[in-house]
């Protein structure tokens, strides 16, 4: 048994063997010849230790494994997918997409060097912040603005700067947790400030703030739920009423906004008639708005504070604002974005254009997409396959508009296999479509596959009916293979 362990022992060739193999000498000139040897020597370290356990490992396996291994590490970790799940800003894809202006843009800052910290008018040092400060202030009506890496990070800002060692009033409705564990009480203790909670759960007055208020008070803070809404015995008083109150008790109205919605909210269509706007929020008397820019606003990850200058003025200066300070980059497609803003282009705007497609422009666009898909995926001997156009649920995503119904349509895949054949559910085509090298994400119900249109861009179709086509020819060899 050990002279037959030793024997497939001296069978592995040596590293300088593997590596004038044909398909390794590739491997060499994409990854680079270092890189390849580190991943032979790992995979060969594992190969010895599973024959001395008694594993049977042949020539053809181990070229396999290894070249497999080597695609495994050639293949972009983070790369383009095709999102058919209906879900607009789906935090796990990316959340928006970026208009075609705010593409180009960073383009062209990327690509060379720019005006980022300079000022070309006094051939003086300037503020990253500059070049996007004033168009904000246009479009939500604030005195001043300040942009760091996202929302989160503009509530930490605001929070250290402007109430370390004080206390918050926080209605205990909003003290909410959204995704990543990011949780508004866990984030005050950082900041140095101190939690006042008020009210309950379900309901908080007008009184419960007042009452809250004490002489170590620095800021009233209203919070957006996120990704829950509260329904039936509720209350909550208005943003004009918190703004007198703090105004009254001289202490700071600050309103975590979230989402960014940067136009009234009928502008997306009828659903969403009651969210509010940050200019909406400003014309309250909030204080200072903190948002994202890639959420509803559709631009790339950004927070953004917006309000008084006054109080603007006091986070420039906090040591806490350049670990958040933005990049050249996204600073670039942000402003590319606002710009699309000032001409009133919302549809340029991919975010603004999926929640604001029309019944009738999905359906037929479902209709055409089931037709092609009929062609290229039609149903054999071994396998049925139903093909239509049904109504959808689609969602804005991103921990905005919960309570939004957002109606769309798609495509509706369903199998049925021949008894004894291979099995194509509805399961195994997802996982199929995910491996895919651009992988194609859609959603299911009731055993169907279902292809929201929503969220498809122009470019989509094509890949989804290739996509299509290759499991047709699997699902012919497969028929072949089991006869």
């Amino acid at each position: 048994m050990i002279d037959d362990i030793e024997g497939k022992m001296r069978a592995i060739p040596g590293m300088d063997v593997l590596l004038e193999k044909e398909w390794a000498v590739s491997w060499q000139k994409q990854l680079g010849r270092e890189t390849v040897k580190g991943v032979f020597n790992g995979e060969l370290s594992r190969m010895r230790r599973a024959l001395l356990q008694g594993e049977d490992i042949s020539a053809e396996t181990l070229d396999k494994t290894l070249e497999a291994s080597l695609k495994a590490l050639g293949r972009r970790r983070l790369r383009p997918v095709l999102n058919a799940t209906g879900v607009v800003v789906h935090t796990n894809l990316g959340r928006s997409c970026l208009a075609q202006e705010a593409l180009d843009s960073v383009l062209e800052v990327a690509r060379g060097y720019s005006n980022l910290e300079y000022n070309l008018e006094e051939g003086t040092r300037g503020h990253r912040n500059a070049h996007v400060e004033k168009i904000l202030c246009s479009l939500t009506g604030a005195e001043a603005a300040l942009t760091v890496n996202n929302n989160a990070g503009a509530v930490l800002l605001c929070l250290s700067a402007l109430a370390r060692g004080t206390e918050v009033v926080v209605s205990r409705g909003e003290l909410v947790e959204i995704g990543g564990s990011f949780r508004i009480p866990d984030i005050m203790e950082f900041s140095g400030a101190e939690l006042v909670e008020t009210g309950t759960t379900n309901r908080t007055h007008l009184k419960d703030y007042a009452q809250a208020v004490t002489e170590r008070t620095s800021m009233l803070l209203k919070v957006h739920p996120s990704n829950f809404r509260m329904e039936g015995f509720t209350a909550a008083p208005a943003r004009s009423d918190l703004a007198a109150l703090a105004r009254e008790r001289g202490v700071i109205f600050m309103e975590d906004a979230g989402s960014g919605l940067l136009i009234e909210g009928q502008a997306l269509g009828a659903a969403f008639g009651e969210e509010t706007d940050v200019k909406t929020c400003l014309k309250e008397g909030v204080d200072l708005v903190t948002f994202s820019g890639d959420k509803m606003l559709g631009g790339p990850q950004i927070g953004v504070i917006a309000g008084r200058k006054k109080l603007v003025d006091r986070l420039r200066g906090h040591p806490v604002l350049r670990t958040l300070r933005v990049d050249k980059m996204t600073l670039a497609a942000f402003e590319a974005t606002l710009r699309l803003y000032m001409k009133g282009d919302y549809d340029a705007i991919p975010t603004l254009a999926m929640l604001r497609r029309t019944q009738e422009s999905m359906k037929a666009q479902g209709a055409r997409l089931a037709g092609k898909l009929r062609k290229v995926f039609p149903s054999t001997e071994e396998i049925q396959v139903k093909i239509s156009v049904v109504a959808a649920e689609d969602a804005v995503g991103g921990g905005s508009c919960p309570a939004v119904a957002l109606p769309g349509w798609g495509v509706s895949l369903e199998t049925r296999c021949r008894e004894g054949s291979v099995p194509w559910g509805t399961g195994r085509l997802q996982r199929m479509l995910r491996a895919r090298e651009v992988p194609i994400l859609c959603g299911a119900r009731e055993d169907a596959l279902v292809i929201h249109v929503r969220t498809l861009r122009p470019q989509d179709e094509k890949e989804i009916l290739q996509a299509f086509s290759e499991l047709n020819r699997e699902v012919r060899n497969a028929r072949k293979n089991n006869s």
